[in-house]
């Protein structure tokens, strides 16, 4: 019945649910394929989430069930620890292209979260064989029929997250039919379907604030947080109620969290500090936020995985390891190819405690005693003279036993951007379309095969290890320019 909840409750709606259910959040981390499993939830809950949706799940596959592993490996009912009392507030996100299909599935897992969204953002190359994502942003009635539904029907609200079209006007036109469909928070990702891979260029806070300006629902805002001074720079810019992190939150789960103190903290600590010698200086601007011990994260990331009934499948544990520890790994290669060869079958997950888990964290181990003679080594110094700025991106490289974001060059042949974005200087290595619009845990195939063109190219196989390029989070696999703040972000 429309309007009432599971346990005869009034349903609540935009402003009213995003502060009683949700709590007012400011902090959310994105939904990402084999990324934002219960693990990383938890860990990114300890370091300031507030909200965590999530990975994408394929609506018709799950609401078939015909594929047994499926259910199972993308939302675990059977254990409560998925959805349970530490896995809230909890958002549930679906790709589908049928309403039908969409329903069935929302309501198979309507009691264990607080709200079900629709990803209307994928702009890769699978959710164009698969008929989803931002693939649909043409199909209106479509988009406004899968919505109503689910407000129609869920005993919950219904959420969608969205790309912006080239126009001001065509953007707070489709926020606002998303609004009328019964979406009771949007959020706008600032990119539009074409910016993606090495042309994603820069999200467009402009056209966040008019969505924001234009509705009455709740907005979130994505795309270009790198750093914790990004999100109060985007906040401000934007006017939107809460930002959501994908790339950032991979590669540093504790974004969301400001430094500590210069009293509390040194440079031999596993934190970042706030003590500038310069507070005009270029990396001041950045190094606002917590950075810490990459090492001390990963085992911290790893003990959770070992003392949860809920299995993480061994992609999901490499992608984490790989991305928390890349710039320790960038200097000892010889750790990096070990930890690379590691393989833990799914079969010795939950054997002896998780002992299989073990030959991780043998060799992380073995690369903190190796970093704490580093740190010792730059005792004395401050994390601002520890971290230059990169001549060639314009953000500060932080020492390389701290979690940062990973940025590069962009490469010569992406030096032409397409129409929404001219001035690309940087990409960021991640991948932040990918974890929710890439192969689902438990895929089979290869990325280089072609897939049928249907919403079941989402998944082939019901078992085994997913063979993808990347992994990481609702944004393109790469491609965040260098940004100028100002007054609002600045579209070079």
């Amino acid at each position: 019945m429309p309007g009432v909840t599971l346990d005869g409750s009034r349903k609540l709606k935009g402003y009213e649910f995003f502060e009683k259910i949700l709590g007012s959040p400011k902090f959310i981390v994105a939904p990402m394929v084999d990324q934002s499993e219960l693990a990383w939830r938890k860990i990114s809950r300890r370091y300031g989430a507030q909200v965590v949706y999530t990975p994408m799940i394929n609506a018709k596959m799950f609401a078939e069930g015909n594929r047994k592993p499926y259910r199972e490996q993308n939302f675990d009912t059977v254990h409560g620890e998925e959805g349970g009392p530490e896995d809230r507030p909890l958002i549930v996100q679906f790709c589908a292209n049928n309403a039908d299909h969409l329903l069935k599935s929302a309501k198979l897992l309507e009691a264990h979260c607080d709200a079900v969204d629709i990803n209307l953002g994928c702009p890769q190359d699978i959710a164009r064989r698969g008929h989803y994502g931002s693939f649909l942003q043409d199909e209106w009635d479509l988009i406004y029929e899968m919505i109503n539904s689910l407000h129609k029907n869920l005993s919950i609200p219904v959420t969608a997250k969205f790309r912006v079209f080239s126009t001001v006007e065509k953007t707070v036109e489709y926020a606002k039919m998303l609004e009328s469909a019964g979406a009771q928070i949007l959020t706008c990702h600032g990119r539009t379907r074409e910016q993606r891979g090495i042309r994603s260029g820069v999200a467009d806070w402009e056209k966040i604030r008019a969505v924001k300006q234009a509705v009455s629902v709740p907005v979130i805002a994505n795309g270009n947080m790198l750093f914790y001074g990004d999100i109060e720079r985007c906040l401000a810019a934007t006017g939107a109620d809460a930002v959501m992190s994908a790339e950032g939150n991979l590669y540093n789960p504790a974004i969301f969290m400001p430094a500590p103190s210069t009293c509390d903290t040194d440079t031999s600590l596993p934190s970042s500090s706030t003590s500038f010698q310069d507070a005009s200086s270029p990396a001041s601007l950045y190094l606002t936020g917590y950075h810490p011990r990459n090492t001390s994260l990963a085992l911290e990331y790893l003990s959770i995985v070992k003392s949860q009934k809920t299995l993480t499948t061994p992609s999901a544990v490499k992608g984490h390891l790989f991305k928390l520890l890349r710039p320790a790994l960038g200097k000892y290669t010889d750790l990096r190819e070990r930890l690379g060869k590691v393989r833990v079958e799914r079969a010795e997950r939950d054997k002896d405690d998780g002992a299989a888990w073990g030959r991780y964290e043998d060799i992380i181990r073995e690369l903190d005693e190796r970093l704490e003679l580093d740190i010792e080594a730059a005792k004395g110094k401050t994390l601002e003279e520890l971290s230059p700025v990169d001549e060639a991106t314009g953000f500060p490289v932080l020492p390389h036993w701290l979690v940062q974001p990973y940025v590069r060059p962009l490469p010569a042949e992406a030096a032409k951007a397409p129409q929404e974005s001219q001035k690309h200087v940087v990409e960021v290595a991640a991948v932040e379309c990918v974890p929710e619009d890439g192969a689902p845990r438990g895929s089979k195939r290869p990325i280089s095969e072609e897939p049928p063109a249907s919403l079941d190219s989402f998944h082939h196989g019901d078992a085994g290890e997913a063979k993808r390029a990347k992994l990481g989070s609702e944004e393109p696999p790469a491609g965040l320019p260098r940004i100028e703040y100002g007054p609002g972000p600045a579209a070079g």
